[in-house]
C-alpha cells in the first residue's frame, strides 16, 4: 500500500532523509519510531504530497506521489503534528468544509460526516465551537478531517503529542479502531504508545531507517537486518551452576534447541559459575535447561527470566 524507495531529502548542505527505502502492506498499523530530528516529520510531508523528495521514489495505492499527487491525495488521510483547525467554526461546519474541499460528492456529505463524527467519538461535541474544545478532542476533529473522504491509507504525525495521559489512551484506542479497516502509518518517540498500538515498528535515526521490528503482544520477536528477518533476544536467562568447570558447562547449554547464545558473567569460583542464556522468545526453554543441568549431574543454585525491553531495543538501534 506504501511503498518508499531510496528516498534522500537536501535541505542545503545539510542531508535529512539519506537514502531510505521500506514498505507498509495493507491492513497493517505501523509505527514510524525515532529520536526528535531524525526525519520522521519530513518522510510524512514527502508521502502526502506536502513537499518533494530530493531523490527516490514513493507509491501510495500503486500511485506515484510525484507524478500522480492528485490520485494519492485521493487516498490518503492526513494529520499533521500541529491539526489545521478554524477555532471560531464548530465541529459540524468545519467537517462539511473540509468534505467540499476533498470533493466529496453533495449527496455523500451527510453520510461521510456523520461517520468520521461517530467514528472518533464526537457526537456529543457536533455542534461545538472548535476552540472550546479540550486538546484532546481538537485531535478527534484533526483524525475526523482525515476520515472524512473516507481514504485507504491514514498518516498521523505525533497523534497524540501535548495530550494527558488518559487522552492518550482514548486516541490510542481510536487509531486501534480505525486500524481494522485501513493502513495507517503513525509517527511517534513514546515507545510504549507505540507498542500498545503497532504490530511492526520502522526506526529511523539521523535521516536513515536503523530497524524494522516486528511486534506480538507489544513486544518485539525479530527485526529486519539488511533483507533477513533475525529473531530479537528479549528474553534472556540467569543460571548460577555449581559441579563442573565452566567452559564445560558452556559448551553444553550452547547446544540446547533455541539457545542464541551464552555469556558467562560474574565474578565465578572453581566450582561455581554464572551465565546469560539468550534465547528465542517465542519459546520457554526453562524446563530444558534444569533437565539439562540436573542430568549431569550438576546443582542449579539459581534461575531467573530477565526482559530486554523495546527501550533498550530502540536505544541500541538508535545509537
Amino acid at each position: 500500500m506504501i511503498e518508499v524507495q531510496n528516498i534522500t531529502k537536501n535541505y542545503g548542505p545539510f542531508q535529512a532523509l539519506k537514502d531510505i527505502s521500506f514498505q507498509v502492506d495493507k491492513g497493517q498499523i505501523v509505527g514510524f519510531l525515532g529520536p526528535n530530528g531524525a526525519g520522521k516529520t519530513t518522510t510524512m510531508r514527502i508521502l502526502t504530497c506536502f513537499m518533494p523528495a530530493s531523490s527516490g521514489r514513493v507509491t501510495i495505492a500503486g500511485y506515484d506521489v510525484f507524478k500522480e499527487s492528485r490520485e494519492v491525495r485521493k487516498r490518503i488521510g492526513y494529520l499533521p503534528e500541529n491539526v489545521p483547525l478554524y477555532p471560531e467554526m464548530t465541529v459540524t461546519k468545519y467537517l462539511k468544509y473540509m468534505a467540499k474541499i476533498r470533493s466529496v460528492l453533495r449527496s455523500n456529505i451527510k453520510a461521510r460526516l456523520d461517520n468520521a463524527i461517530e467514528a472518533c467519538g464526537l457526537t456529543e461535541r457536533r455542534h461545538q465551537i472548535i476552540g472550546q474544545l479540550s486538546r484532546g478532542f481538537r485531535q478527534r476533529v484533526g483524525l475526523a478531517q482525515a476520515l472524512i473522504h473516507e481514504p485507504d491509507v491514514l498518516i498521523l504525525d505525533e497523534p497524540t503529542s501535548g495530550l494527558d495521559p488518559r487522552q492518550i489512551v482514548e486516541i490510542r484506542e481510536l487509531i486501534k479502531a480505525l486500524g481494522k479497516e485501513r493502513t495507517i502509518l503513525f509517527s511517534t518517540h513514546i515507545l510504549p504508545e507505540a507498542s500498545m498500538t503497532c504490530e511492526r515498528l520502522i526506526i529511523i535515526s539521523r535521516g536513515e531507517i536503523t530497524g524494522d521490528v516486528q511486534l506480538e503482544a507489544g513486544r518485539a520477536v525479530s527485526k529486519q537486518n539488511n533483507t533477513e528477518s533475525v529473531p530479537v533476544t528479549t528474553l534472556t536467562l540467569s543460571l548460577e551452576i555449581a559441579g563442573a568447570p565452566a567452559d564445560d558447562i558452556l559448551a553444553i547449554l550452547t547446544d540446547i534447541p533455541d539457545v542464541i547464545r551464552v555469556e558467562q558473567t560474574g565474578a565465578n569460583t572453581a566450582d561455581t559459575a554464572t551465565f546469560r542464556l539468550h534465547y528465542t522468545p517465542t519459546t520457554d526453554i526453562r524446563a530444558e535447561v534444569a533437565e539439562t543441568i540436573v542430568g549431569r549431574g550438576w546443582r542449579l543454585l539459581e534461575m531467573h527470566t530477565t526482559e530486554v525491553s523495546l527501550e533498550e531495543l530502540f536505544l541500541s538501534l538508535t545509537a
